[in-house]
């Protein structure tokens, strides 16, 4: 039997909890947008302690964002709620600014750290190095080939987190770009600060592609056109003894990422116990995928086979 990886998802709101852990969902990735980066949907402080309740009661982790970059008015707000994320329980909290290692260090010494910075975990040295530092798991680049991730895995010092699922994030600027040139046009554009609008998109008529764009009190952010999917790509990365896969149900409804955990647990049990069946069957997986996808978003493997050229 092969070891099976932790399943993380993104859930939208508490009442998907529960839900999701029918579904397969081993982990939760929440978080609220003062500290967190693009995350699936808001939680409040309260709403964090209620998903820790509801996850641990079933055996499962509550990882919470603090992944953004932070300016030096936010610092005070980091120690208090960092505290807080270690007296309620939280399995770890996700971050890409030494500040939150820093703050950690005396506000929360027990609190499990996650390395993420969504573009600069692409090798083993940088990954060991947040290890030594503090960090327990590293969350890999979007932008890495398989090869690539299977080397730092055969040399990582920490558990490894990969996205196997859902869009990724092609930009992001702390500045408020499209306020910004909207004021410039003249024109009233209510974008800035206002994150629950995310019906803008960046239209490329040479490939037809739609690129959703928004921004939020952490800047302007340009996702990809196309969700990664690599349901009928999972033996590879299971058999180099990747430790969580996610899937990312950013711009997603509920009802979505309940179905998609649910093929994929599918997919990695079936794997786990019957390698043969899963090969046999993976195709099939991917029809699956593609039948619950949105109408105007595509899938592909991304990076992993350099399919995604964006």
């Amino acid at each position: 039997m092969t070891a099976e990886p932790e399943l993380l998802v993104t859930p939208q709101s508490v009442n998907d909890i529960k839900p999701l852990i029918e579904a397969g969902a081993d982990a939760f990735l929440i978080g609220e947008e003062t500290f967190g980066l693009r995350l699936a949907g808001e939680f409040s402080r309260s709403d964090i302690e209620t998903a820790v309740q509801t996850a641990h009661a079933k055996k499962k982790k509550i990882y919470v964002a603090v992944n953004a970059l932070f300016h030096n008015e936010k610092l005070p707000l980091l120690p208090d709620y960092l505290a807080f994320l270690q007296t309620i329980g939280v399995d770890g909290a996700v971050f890409g600014d030494p500040a939150v290692i820093m703050a950690a260090r005396e506000a929360s010494p027990e609190l499990p750290l996650h390395w993420s910075t969504e573009t600069t975990g692409t090798n083993y040295y940088t990954v060991n190095y947040w290890g030594r530092k503090g960090a327990s798991r590293a969350v890999l680049a979007r932008e890495l080939n398989m090869d690539a991730v299977v080397e730092i895995k055969e040399h990582a010092e920490v558990a490894i987190e990969v996205q196997v699922h859902g869009m990724t994030c092609m930009f992001q600027s702390k500045r408020t770009l499209l306020g910004n040139y909207m004021e410039f046009q003249g024109r009233n554009l209510k974008v800035e600060g206002r994150s629950k609008d995310r019906s803008l998109f960046l239209h490329d008529p040479e490939r037809d592609y739609d690129y959703p764009v928004w921004e939020d009190e952490n800047g302007t952010h340009i996702m990809s056109p196309k969700d990664v999917c690599m349901i009928d790509e999972l033996d590879e990365l299971m058999d180099a003894g990747v430790d969580s896969f996610k899937i990312d149900g950013i711009l997603k409804n509920s009802e979505y990422i309940i179905e998609m955990t649910r093929l994929y647990r599918e997919a990695i049990d079936l794997y786990a116990n019957d390698e043969d069946s899963y090969l046999d069957k993976k195709e099939k997986f991917l029809d699956r995928a593609k039948a619950i996808q949105p109408d105007n978003r595509s899938v592909d493997t991304g990076f992993f086979f350099k399919e995604t050229v964006y």
